[in-house]
Order: C-alpha cells, then structure tokens, then sequence
C-alpha cells in the first residue's frame, strides 16, 4: 500500500520546528528516522496531513559526556549508539540495547529520540533507558517563547504509544547518569529471530560500594506491559545486599511479579513471565562480571 497524500515541510531550526506543530496541530506528524512512522503511514494506521522533517536542524545528533551526564541528542542514531567508544568502555547496557535493535538498516536510520517519543511497549530503549534512570528533555512552546521541560523516563510513558508529550513540543535529548566506578549494566532480549520485536528483554543497571554491596539499581523490561516497565520491588530488594546467588534469584522473581504480559503469537503470558524472571538473573550476573572487583 501507499500513503495517503501529505504535505511535507523541512524546517532548518527547531524554533521553525515547534512552530509547524504548533500551525498544524494534531494533523502534522514528526520524522525523525522514519522506521516506525513510514511504515504505519503505508497501511494507513497513520495519516498525517503534513509530514515535518527533523533531518535538516542542525546540532540535534550529539552525544557526549557534560558534568556527570551522558547526553544523547534526539536525532543520534542507533548505529552510532552501538559504535561509539564512549558507550560501548562507560554504558554496556545501552550498547547491548543498541546492537539488538531491528536490523543493520533499521540502526542507520532510526533515532533514539524517535523511538522514545514512538513509545512502543516492545522498544529496545525504553527498558534499557528505564534501568539507566534516564531523563528526557523536551523542547516546546511557552507562551510567546520557546523552552525546555526535563521529564523522568518513567513519567514520559503515559501509555501504549502514549506519552507526556504536549501539543507543539518535541523530544530534543535524553540524559543518563554517568556510571560510578564500580557500576555497570547489561541487556538481553529474547527474539523469535534476529531483527524481531521483543518476546522479552530485561535492562539492568547496578553499582557496589567499596565493600561489595549493591547500592544502585535499575531494571527495566520490555514487551511485557502496556508500556516500558520498571521492576521497583526488585531494584528495591538488590540495595543495601551483597549479590549473591540467593539475592539474585529473589531478584528475578520480583522483577517476573512485576511484569503485566499478555498471550500473544509470540508466546503466552506464562512463558513470557518466567523469561523475564530468567533475564533478569542472568543479566545481573552479566553485569557483577563486568564491575572491577578491586
């Protein structure tokens, strides 16, 4: 199938940007890299009158390390996420996220900012960025003037492809805390093949104290909820304890507890439950192995 007809609008600053939103309102659609929006616009599940591309202001693909923070800009895409030195030596759970999104031509076109903004309940991003304790910056009309808002990721999700979104605003970047010393992550998804939507994936995030004792941790999980869920009890249950093999077990069964799947083509809600339960535990060991033990 074809699109239905649109209008298509390249502004080369993001003040031009928002105020296209703001002229269009809930007729225009943002492009960013395009992998969900084209698609969904071919079997008409979208049909924007008018299509404003984000591909031509520039300054909106940075990614850089700024006062504690890792800052990604909104157009930076997954190809460069999981190819950058800075993320693959200081944020292993966000390059392991980034080589198992989609396929080779998804990650060269696709944006991180596009695909938080898209809110997929099964997107890569969110569970790994959830266990990362990410925020995301977002850039709008106030009153007469142009600001910025700054969103906790967890409070972004509003719902299934449902966010905090306002009308004229658009997500500009999205901040994570800069790992510690003895802190690291992984990432593991499980796929019914390679380049497929999630059946699960569990993000984990840890960091120890000088004595061995876990004193962060973040656990994200995809494709088992209305949106990207983060497993509270079990992030909650890790801190103040050593990470044994019995604190890691209880671990993975409260992060399962807090998952919501549903029975579906790719597995029922039984399975899916018990593999975030497996994920989690393995993922927390993945991530103990890749913290110095000095």
């Amino acid at each position: 199938m074809f699109p239905a007809p649109f209008e298509y609008a390249a502004p080369s600053t993001l003040d031009q940007a928002i105020r296209l939103l703001q002229q269009y309102g809930p007729d225009a659609r943002l492009l960013a890299g395009g992998q969900s929006l084209i698609p969904m616009m071919r079997f008409r599940l979208a049909n924007p009158k008018v299509l404003i591309d984000l591909n031509r202001i520039p300054g909106m693909d940075f990614l850089e390390e700024d006062r504690g923070v890792l800052r990604i800009g909104a157009m930076v895409r997954h190809r460069a996420m999981e190819r950058a030195s800075l993320i693959q030596q200081r944020y292993p759970l966000l390059a392991d996220a980034a080589r198992v999104i989609a396929d080779p031509i998804v990650r060269n076109w696709g944006t991180v900012g596009g695909s938080i903004a898209h809110a997929d309940p099964a997107g890569d991003w969110g569970a790994a960025l959830l266990a990362a304790k990410a925020e995301v910056v977002i850039t709008g009309p106030k009153g007469r003037r142009i600001g910025q808002r700054t969103v906790p990721l967890e409070e972004f999700f509003t719902g299934p492809f449902m966010t905090a979104l306002q009308p004229g605003e658009i997500v500009t970047e999205i901040r994570v805390p800069a790992p510690g010393p003895r802190e690291a992550g992984a990432y593991l998804k499980i796929e019914r093949k390679v380049g497929d939507f999630a059946v699960v994936a569990v993000g984990v995030q840890i960091a120890l104290d000088a004595d061995g004792v876990c004193r962060k941790a973040g656990i994200g999980l995809c494709a088992v909820g209305p949106t990207s869920l983060r497993a509270r009890e079990a992030e909650e249950w890790l801190i103040g304890k050593r990470l044994d093999e019995g604190v890691i077990a209880r671990a993975g069964e409260l992060a399962a507890e807090a998952s919501q799947p549903t029975s579906d083509t790719r597995g029922p809600a039984e399975y899916k439950r018990d593999m975030v339960r497996v994920l989690t535990v393995r993922a927390l060991r993945k991530a103990l192995e890749r913290i110095p033990m000095v």
